[in-house]
């Protein structure tokens, strides 16, 4: 049938399943990289049932091989194994299924896993995934902290048990995933984001206890550390001893040696807070009874002075000064009025000495006429004339008899 369907000549099933599994056999034969999530070996039978799940997201195949290929490709392969393989999907129309049938499975050994692991590193370091410019530096007091780690783990216990020693009143988000195999991913990612996601939260912690290198390879993976980079909320990253270095180490906000280095980091100690209060409060104390100890002897210094010490000396100069210039200016004053009544006395005496009056004393008249001309010569009065004739005592009237 190679005309399209319509609703009136729709496709038969069959028909629609053979169209998939052409469109299918198409691609051909592919090289696969998984993780293997199941294995099912079935008794008496030559075929060997494989369940490939990404590491990095939650999707699996169906993977079928014969036991001659897994054996001479992947004799010890366990659950959890990385592993690659030769494989063609195939498409089956009775159960309307799809899986890969594998002829060539090679496990995945320790040095490629170090390998790729380097390349990978490379690759994000590159993108700038490792930049220390761009790392956030932790709330002082978190009002909220997010864990992520394995359910009743080891790391659990010693995030909580420490960072709780350290600050009693902490507040703790814990989800609890699976932190290796196949789902370990994924459910890290999603606690992640529930948590990148919830504003209470100010920092996050994903941790967990020691392991072999295949045992944190989730902690590697390039899905998470993208992850990690990506989140708004600072990520602190306590995976493993001391000297385990997967590369989410190299993404997160901060690396913490342990689970019990992180408590450490995510939280101040109560107790050593307190005592640098103290040595604070000390200090200051210690520089306020300083101050106040140079003020007093500054107002000290102050009081010794003689214009506080005896103010009323300072008075009693001035009152010194002020009476010995009132004596000055009484003294000039005095000097002054006799020098003028000296004076007075010298001109009063020459007004005395010509003053008509001391002439009438001694003997001498002045002679006027009524209007109080001064005769002074005889032609200047004619006979009859009434004259006053002034004496030193009294006067007198007269008339000219004679001129």
């Amino acid at each position: 049938m190679n005309e399209p369907s319509t609703a009136e000549e729709p496709w038969p099933v069959r028909v629609v399943s053979q169209k998939i599994g052409a469109w299918i056999n198409k691609l051909g034969w592919v090289w696969v990289d998984g993780q293997v999530a199941q294995i099912n070996r079935r008794p008496g039978s030559g075929v060997v049932f494989l369940t490939l799940r990404d590491p990095s997201a939650d999707l699996s195949l169906t993977v079928t091989t014969h036991h001659d290929v897994l054996h001479a490709g992947a004799p010890d392969l366990s659950e959890g194994a990385r592993v690659t393989l030769h494989a063609k999907p195939e498409f089956y129309p009775a159960r309307g299924t799809l899986s890969l049938r594998a002829d060539e499975i090679r496990q995945v050994g320790i040095g490629e896993l170090l390998a790729r692991l380097e390349k990978l590193k490379r690759l994000l370091a590159a993108e700038g995934l490792f930049a220390r410019e761009r790392k956030r530096r932790l709330p002082f007091l978190p009002r909220r902290v997010g864990l992520i780690t394995g359910k009743a783990s080891a790391a659990e216990r010693d995030v909580l048990m420490n960072a709780r020693r350290r600050w009693p009143s902490v507040d703790f988000r814990v989800i609890n995933v699976l932190v290796q195999g196949a789902n370990a991913v994924p459910q890290i990612i999603e606690a992640l984001k529930v948590l990148d996601g919830d504003d209470t939260v100010d920092v996050i912690v994903i941790a967990r206890g020691g392991g072999s290198v295949e045992d944190l390879l989730p902690f590697s993976d390039e899905a998470l550390c993208r992850a990690v980079f990506g989140a708004r909320t600072p990520v602190v990253s306590a995976i493993g001893h001391e000297t385990d270095a997967p590369l989410l180490d190299y993404v997160a906000d901060l690396r913490a040696s342990t689970p019990t280095d992180a408590a450490k980091r995510i939280v101040p100690d109560l107790a050593e807070e307190q005592r640098l209060i103290s040595q604070a409060k000390a200090r200051l104390d210690r520089a306020v009874i300083g101050m106040i100890d140079r003020e007093r002897q500054r107002i000290e210094s102050w009081r010794s002075r003689p214009v506080l010490a005896r103010p009323e000396v300072l008075i009693d100069q001035r009152a010194t000064e002020v009476t010995a210039l009132r004596d000055r200016a009484g003294r000039s004053l005095e000097h002054r009025l006799r020098r003028a009544d000296d004076a007075l006395e010298h001109t009063l005496a020459r007004l005395r000495a010509l003053s008509p009056a001391k002439t009438l004393d001694r003997g001498y008249a002045i002679v006027q006429r009524p209007d109080g001309h001064v005769v002074r010569a005889a032609d200047e009065v004619s006979t009859g004339d009434l004259l006053r004739i002034r004496l030193a005592d009294g006067e007198l009237r007269a008339a000219v008899m004679e001129s």
